[in-house]
This record gives structure tokens, sequence and C-alpha cells, in this order.
């Protein structure tokens, strides 16, 4: 081990050390029931922004450094649809969720349809978010694997079993403390790569690589596919980020979460910017690595001094800590409290508590075996996970907040249906992270068989209790329209969508369609001796 690995592992040992304080301060706070999930819904404004921004900003921030050292500036759209999603979930859905109350996404599927499917969508999405722990994990573990030599297996263990020594003491106020403290270390961080930058490239390295990479200062140079299924992924992630509704919920008003996801939006802008001068930077210097976040540490080796090295590093850990810790804690939230209900519907909010916290060591020792057995492909990992939980959930909550026709059955039919068709489509895949069966992501072929599976269920199996109910010609024209043109694109343009990668996603949009239109169209009958109130004017 080198002078680097020293100050990075000591430095990351204080920093862990005194959250690990603090989280067993926080328990004081974390209370009972309620307290431990959603911190008694206290947070202020800019507790809301700080959380949001090590959850989105610091994942986001790894993703484009990776992503800009191989393809240039074009990384810059993760960042935007990134910032999209959040926007969205700010301006549409924290007000409603927040009167409502929810805690999480699968308890409100509970809630709407029943305990069975509290349990499978629980379950579902508890398994989901230790993939994506090991994902973010491995961008620390990288450069603890080139500072110090131990393997990126073993640098993931570490992580989950310091994620599970915090999060079991303070819950939600150990979540909000973490991603305070790592805003500052990313300011930190972002300061020292400035100063790297500098020192070299500088800008006539970088005018340099323009000229003998000119591809990397494409704005598309990832591809229009790439770029367009990053969009399309957050966008339908909007309404399933449960990490992100636990925490901006804690708020002590809407108006206050609200404001928090406003304001890390705009706390979100040096994330983008730094993470694409800092791979750039890397791919300058260190032309030849296979992969982003290994030539990152090796081009900070040799242009800083060991202690700077190390404080930079820390802030990729707190990177790892802000996305690692609210996924483990809201995958086992789903796992304890919602499953935990779902089974013992008449267990205390103490026993939903104690049932969490083991959910969380069921998760860390997840955690780290998905370490062992593909450690060093996470997108690999970003894909199952993505697969499974939005094939299961989709539809469901959709379902939940807008159309109350659905059945229990039609939940349950729909949460298996997509979680199976989503897996059987990676396994056609033969599980590889990019190259895929025909050409179509395993997650739309999940989320269409989800969609599917709901309407025609609902429709048949409630056969005499709903009634086509016209909507206004507005909207009756926009929704029919809409179908009509994609399937006309997707009929003359088949060829071209498919070359390029995106028919898969256009299909997804024709069935997404179909199912606007059954919540539009499709009402419950009313019920007998119900008498139809008419206007007065």
């Amino acid at each position: 081990m080198n002078s680097y690995g020293v100050w990075v592992i000591t430095l990351a040992l204080l920093y862990t050390l005194a959250l690990i304080i603090a989280g067993n301060v926080a328990k004081r706070k974390a209370g009972r029931g309620e307290q431990y999930f959603i911190g008694g819904r206290t947070f202020k404004w800019w507790t809301v922004a700080f959380c949001i921004t090590g959850l989105f900003s610091g994942s986001t921030y790894i993703s484009i450094v990776e992503l800009s050292y191989l393809t240039g500036i074009s990384a810059i759209w993760y960042g935007v649809a990134e910032t999209l999603q959040v926007l969205l979930i700010a301006l549409l859905l924290i007000k409603s969720f927040r009167e409502k109350l929810i805690v999480t996404i699968t308890g409100l599927i509970g809630d709407q349809f029943g305990r069975r499917a509290k349990a499978l969508s629980g379950a579902i999405t508890a398994f989901a978010f230790p993939m994506w722990s090991v994902a973010t994990a491995i961008a620390f573990a990288s450069a603890f694997h080139v500072f110090t030599g131990v393997s990126l297996s073993l640098s993931v263990a570490f992580t989950a079993l310091l994620l599970f020594v915090y999060l079991q003491s303070g819950g939600m106020w150990a979540v909000a403390f973490t991603q305070t403290m790592n805003t500052i270390v990313f300011a930190l961080m972002f300061i020292i790569g400035a100063a790297a930058f500098f020192i070299k490239p500088g800008i006539s390295g970088l005018q340099q690589l323009a000229v003998e990479q000119p591809g990397m200062f494409d704005w598309d140079g990832a591809g229009l596919q790439v770029i367009l299924v990053w969009f399309a992924t957050f966008l339908v992630n909007v309404i399933l980020a449960q990490a992100a509704f636990q925490m901006a919920l804690s708020c002590r008003t809407p108006e206050e979460g609200q404001k928090g996801l406003i304001v890390a939006e705009v706390m979100s802008i040096p994330f983008i910017l730094f993470g694409i001068l800092f791979g750039l930077s890397a791919a300058a210097v260190v032309p030849d690595a296979s992969l982003g976040l290994i030539a990152l540490p090796r081009y900070l080796m040799g242009v800083l001094p060991a202690p700077l090295v190390g404080m930079f590093f820390l802030g990729i850990w707190a990177c790892a800590l802000g996305w690692g810790a609210p996924c483990q804690f809201s995958g086992a939230t789903s796992l304890g409290k919602d499953v935990g209900s779902a089974i013992f519907p008449d267990a205390s909010p103490e026993k939903l508590v104690t049932y969490t916290k083991w959910s969380l060591l069921l998760l860390t020792g997840l955690m780290i075996v998905f370490g062992f057995l593909r450690t060093e492909q996470s997108a690999w990992w970003n894909v199952l996970a993505w697969t499974m939980r939005n094939s299961a959930t989709f539809a469901p909550v959709v379902a939940a907040l807008f159309w109350p026709l659905v059945t229990k059955r039609a939940v349950l039919g729909s949460l298996f249906g997509g979680f199976t068709a989503g897996l059987l489509w990676y396994h056609l895949s033969n599980w590889h992270p990019s190259d895929f069966f025909l050409n179509i992501h395993p997650v739309w072929v999940g989320m269409s068989v989800n969609i599917l599976t709901m309407v025609v269920a609902t429709v048949v199996f409630s056969y005499g209790t709903w009634k086509i109910s016209a909507a206004s010609p507005v909207k009756s024209s926009a929704v029919l329209g809409a179908v009509a043109v994609l399937l006309a694109v997707n009929a003359v343009f088949h060829e071209t969508l498919h070359a390029a990668g995106v028919i898969g996603l256009t299909l997804f949009l024709n069935v997404l369609a179909l199912f606007i239109g059954s919540i539009m169209f499709i009402k419950p009958k009313p019920a007998a001796g119900t008498v139809k109130k008419e206007a007065v004017f």
C-alpha cells in the first residue's frame, strides 16, 4: 500500500467513525414507529435539499465521471434527465403524496390493493435496492482498489457493513445527517478537483483532446438511443422514486418539501459540470484505462499530493454513502415495515422498526453477495434493479393513484407478470448489461406486460362493473391521436427504430398510451340505487 492508500483509508475511516457516532446520537431523535421511518415529518426545506442532493446528485456525478471519460460531453444529458426527474417530482407529486402521508410506494400499493399486493411489491422493491447500492459503491471500491490493492469485492463488503452499522441506529434521522455532512465533503472534492484540472491538463489539455478525439465534444457522442433511454428511464421513475419520496415526505409541510426539491435542482448543477470536467481531464491524461473510475485515481495520483487525493476520494466515498444509505434504508423499510405489516397485520409500530433493522442486516448480506458475484459490472446491477422494480410496480402505482376500477386480482397479476417478463427477457439476453435480445431493453418488455396484464385483467374479470365514459373532445382526440401516431411510427420506421435500439421504448409508449386511454374512458358503474345529480345552471 502506498501513501495515497494510507490517506484514503485513514480519512474514510475517520469520517465513517464520525457518522456512526452521529447515528447513535440520531437514535435519540428516531423515537418510535413512524419517527424512525420519516423523521417525525419535521425536516425543514434545507434538510430535504441536502438529502435529495446526496441521493441523486452524488450518484449522478459518479455516472457522469464514468460516462464523460468514455463518451465526452454528451454525458451532460444524463444529468439533465436526472434534474428533470426531480423537477417533475417537486411540481407534480410531492404535495399530494405529503397530504396522503405516504411513507413508501409499496405501502401505497398495499393500502389500496391489500396485504398480498403489499407483500409482493415490498419484497421485489426491497431486493432491488441492494443492487443499486452495489452499483454506486463500486465507484469508491475502484479507487480503493487502485490505491491499496484490496479487491473490489472486499471494498464493496466494507461499504455494506458500514451502511448497516450506521443506519440501524438512527433511521431517517441518520440518513438526513449523513446527507448534510456529505454536502460539505462534496464541496471540498470539487475545489480539490478544480485545482488538479488547472495543474494538469488545463484548458490547453482539453483543447488538445478536442483535436485528437473530436467525438468527445459531440453533444450526441453517447448515441441517440442511449440518451433517449436515459430520459425515458428517469421520466418513468418519477412516480416510482421511493427513496426520494421517503426523504422529501419527511418534511414539515408540503411546501417545504417542494422547496427543498427545487433547491436541490440548483445544487445539482456543480455535480454535472464538475463530473464532465474531471472525466475529460482523466481522458486527456490517462487515455488507456478501460474504465473512467479506474482512470480517475490514476490521473489524480500523478497531479496531487497524497493528502489532497485522500480528501478528493473522501468525496467519492460520500457519493457512495449518499446513494447507498437511502437505498438500503428505503429497501429495508419496504421489507420490514410493508412486508412485515402484510404478514403480521397486528404488529405494533415498535415491532415494525425491529423488523426493519433485521431487514437492514439481510439487505447488507445481499449487497455483499452481489458485490462478490459481479463487482466489475455496475451497469449490470443497475439494469437488473430497474427491470425488477419498474417491471413490477409501475402499473400498480398508477392504478392506486388514478384508476379505482382496478381489482386486487389484476394488481397481483400485474406485479407477477411484469416481474417475470422482465427477468425472462433479461435471461434471453444472456444477462448482458447492454446487448439485449432483439435489441430491446428488458425493462420496456417487463413494464409493457405489467400494464397489459392489468388492463386485460381489469376489463375481463370486472366485466359488468364498468362502462365506457366519454371524455372531453380534446382529451379523446389527444389520446386517440397519440395511439395512432405511435402505431404509424412503429410500422413505418420499424427497421430504423430497431437498428437505433429504441424500438422497445416506442412500443412501450404505445402501451402507455393505451393505459392512459383505459384510465380515461373505462370508469366504474354507479352503485345500485345511486342517482346521478344533474348540474344546475
